[in-house]
């Protein structure tokens, strides 16, 4: 199949809206931002055996694909609008296009995004997907913003996808566990709720300790982390049984879950609302004047990592 008919076949779906004037199929899609709204842009790449294993089943990719940048522009409080994928394949293969395709537009659908470009290209497995959004001027929850005093607060669970990365070639793998790793949900809902009303916030994507010290650096603060306050899902706990790891809800990564940070008199309202969205919030933490980052365990004891989180260019 050469490429436009692969094009045409599996990445040209109707647009949802007014605001997307034009879509696939022409040098650059041409959109329409609401009046009197601040545009939100991010991308990301994906590289199998990097992101994904490459046994992940194709509507899987094509789902976290999407997820990871709508988790961006949660983090940011914006709504998600617009999304480009470039997609390189080593070969053309019908089946896993269609499967790939069918995981990204059902996602894309869910949150209302138009897929208005892209590329294809022939090489190893790579998909980038650029997604914009957008949200009212000055309301962008943003990682400089963390204030001492605040307390640290978390969405979800943490630790499930890294324990599933680690148990991946297990007979009988957790499927709750193994869908918190490759179907992530973006917390688009959460993110609103915290727009103009949180004081800092990040998405986790490298693990927890690395992706909040993106905050405390920003924010020019320093934080102290209760251990035995992280949320663990029952799966995670049933799995681990009397051993917690800590390395891996610390420092595991691929959660996709909201990190933010409020002060002492909005926590009641704010987790509140987030509970009634069925995404509650954990308070882990407090951020503090002192630089630098200490971790306590259950017993009040320091805790120490090896390593912090991940990183491409790095130990």
């Amino acid at each position: 199949m050469k490429e436009f008919n692969l094009i045409q076949r599996h990445f040209t779906p109707p647009t949802t809206s007014a605001d997307t004037l034009l879509g696939v199929g022409d040098d650059a899609a041409i959109i329409q931002p609401p009046p009197h709204q601040t545009l939100a842009i991010c991308v990301d790449t994906l590289v199998a055996g990097v992101h994904f294993p490459e046994d992940t089943h194709p509507r899987d990719i094509g789902h976290k694909a999407l997820a990871v940048n709508l988790s961006d522009l949660a983090a940011m409080a914006a709504t998600p609008r617009w999304a480009t994928l470039a997609l390189t394949l080593p070969e053309h293969d019908d089946t896993w296009l269609t499967a790939f395709a069918e995981g990204f537009h059902a996602l894309a659908r869910e949150h209302g995004v138009d897929l208005v470009g892209g590329d294809t290209t022939r090489g190893p497995l790579t998909i980038t997907v650029q997604a914009l959004g957008y949200l009212p001027p000055g309301q962008a929850l943003r990682r400089d913003g963390a204030q001492p005093g605040d307390h640290i607060l978390v969405t979800g669970t943490l630790g499930d996808a890294a324990l599933a990365l680690e148990q991946w070639d297990h007979p009988h793998p957790d499927s709750t566990l193994r869908a918190r790793l490759t179907r992530p949900t973006p917390r688009i809902a959460a993110g609103h709720i915290l727009r103009g009303r949180a004081h800092a916030g990040i998405d986790i994507s490298d693990g927890l300790v690395q992706d909040l010290g993106h905050v405390l650096k920003a924010s020019g603060v320093g934080a102290t982390l209760q251990a035995g306050a992280l949320p663990l899902s029952d799966a995670f706990r049933g799995a681990m049984g009397d051993t917690t790891h800590w390395r891996l809800p610390l420092a595991g990564g691929d959660d996709y879950e909201l990190l933010f940070t409020l002060a002492e008199a909005d926590m009641e309202p704010i987790c509140q609302q987030l509970a009634e969205q069925g995404c509650p919030a954990t308070v882990i933490g407090r951020i503090e004047a002192e630089p630098g980052l200490r971790i306590l365990g259950p017993d009040g004891a320091p805790l120490t990592l090896e390593q912090g989180g991940y990183s491409h260019f790095g130990d």
